[in-house]
């Protein structure tokens, strides 16, 4: 386990104010009343609060200082775009799903494909919801902010206007999942979106949905993501995430997940772009006999910074929870694993687990791990446990006595410690999609010959 303690703060170049200042509230269409005041509020508490800094626990691997320098500009409404309908069947995973497309946070119909669903079931962009009065939306914007919340997800209501809108009614059910793809695209300015998804799945209703997140190469983005996901009593939620944005973009990303009596949630996720990455997830278990697995894979090389803080919160009695997250650096990459279970009074029968492994292919490289347990109840089965390693010398050794030349070699067994999470990807099309985005990761610094292209 690597450990490390920070020794300096460098305070960032931009505040919360000036920031605001910059980037102005949104102006475009319009919005009930409600969500005024709500993105005032947010604007007055990140302004009071600041940014995070190395001081705040839950951050204190992650220096901000390489974002807050760039001079951010608003993504544009309407603005012109080069995103081809190649480009999004090339994301595509299932080509019979209802696909929503967004650029720099904003609804594009033009390359958006809607398929029949099920009587009773919205499948739209969030803008237009609101703009026709956003009735029963507002207690999902307008609420307090706790101890968890930080500045980024108080901006991201301040400045967010389109994001995905699903809603299930009680009983129904999509059988194909529902793909929302967002891709971050930069002409000029580097610039700055905030896009912001709502998913209601009502009574005993199923759906899968997949977010992708990419853009074009080269650009200097940033996006500063809120997914909110209720599930009610019995409902089914398949969640996945692909995060695959240039390496010279940034990627701020929070799923908020609340789950009712016997609900289902299950979270997969792959993370392989972007310069800093932080994928937040907060699951909390507020209904009896609940049940949530969340499974990632992160592999940040070069001098990719990837942080996974995991927050859930079993608030009621003989809920289930299962975490499974592992990471790969390579070269400079940089890994956080900063998981935390809290089982409060009265969530008695609580059964939770949380597993971390890590391996390191790089001497330069690093990962910091930090499962915790907070238990405030009895009768409760709770485990824990992480590991940081490098590949096994004797596997190496035995591969290589059989002809597999050392770098083919390396990569096999890279991979191998990859499948553990890709194969709890039910979904054929999206595994393997995935699987194709792994193994071009894991080769990417190797030529043809087997000898690192950086040599």
């Amino acid at each position: 386990m690597t450990t490390v303690t920070p020794t300096a703060t460098t305070a960032p170049t931009a505040t919360v104010a000036e920031l605001l200042s910059h980037l102005r509230f949104p102006t475009s269409g319009p919005g009930p009343a409600w969500l005024t005041q709500a993105r005032h509020r947010s604007a007055e508490w990140a302004t009071m609060r600041g940014f995070p800094t190395l001081k705040d626990e839950d951050w204190r691997y992650t220096r901000l200082g390489p974002l807050l320098d760039v001079p951010f500009e608003r993504a544009e409404a309407g603005a012109d775009h080069r995103i081809s309908s190649s480009t999004i069947e090339a994301l595509t995973i299932d080509a019979e799903s209802t696909r929503l497309v967004f650029i720099n946070g904003f609804f594009a119909p033009e390359l958006s494909s809607m398929t029949e669903v099920p009587d009773g079931v919205t499948v739209t962009n969030l803008a237009s919801v609101l703009a026709e009065g956003g009735a029963g939306l507002e207690p999902f914007f307008s609420h307090p902010f706790g101890e968890h919340d930080h500045a980024f997800t108080a901006l991201n209501t301040c400045l967010f206007e389109d994001g995905a809108f699903i809603h299930l009614p009680a009983g129904s059910l999509v059988t194909a999942p529902i793909e929302l793809v967002f891709l971050s695209e930069a002409q000029g300015s580097p610039v700055v979106s905030n896009p912001h998804s709502l998913i209601l799945a009502g009574p005993g209703s199923r759906v899968a949905v997949i977010e992708t997140y990419a853009g074009n190469t080269g650009a200097i983005t940033c996006t500063n993501t809120v997914t909110q996901v209720v599930l009610e009593e019995g409902a089914q939620v398949e969640h996945y995430k692909v995060q695959d944005e240039p390496d010279t973009g940034f990627h701020l990303a929070l799923l908020d997940v609340r789950q009712g009596p016997e609900s289902r949630f299950s979270s997969g996720s792959v993370a392989l772009g972007s310069k800093i990455a932080r994928n937040e997830v907060r699951v909390r278990l507020e209904g009896e006999g609940a049940e949530a697995a969340i499974d990632s894979l992160y592999l940040p090389c070069a001098d990719q910074h990837h942080d996974n803080p995991i927050l859930i919160e079993h608030a009621a009695p003989r809920c289930t929870s299962r975490q499974l997250y592992k990471g790969i650096a390579d070269e400079r990459g940089h890994g956080v694993f900063n998981g935390r279970i809290i089982v409060w009074p009265g969530a008695q029968g609580t059964d939770a687990s949380q597993t971390n492994k890590n391996l390191l292919l790089s001497d330069h490289a690093e990962i910091d791990t930090r499962p915790r347990l907070e238990i405030f109840t009895d009768d409760v089965k709770c485990t824990h446990g992480a590991a940081v390693g490098a590949l096994d010398e004797e596997a190496l050794f035995y591969l290589r006595s059989r002809g597999v030349p050392h770098e083919a070699a390396r990569a096999l067994l890279t991979y191998a410690f990859a499948r553990e999470v890709l194969d709890l990807i039910p979904s054929e099309s999206l595994r393997t999609h995935v699987d194709t985005l792994v193994a071009d990761q894991l080769l990417t610094d190797h030529d043809a010959t087997g000898a690192r292209s950086d040599e």
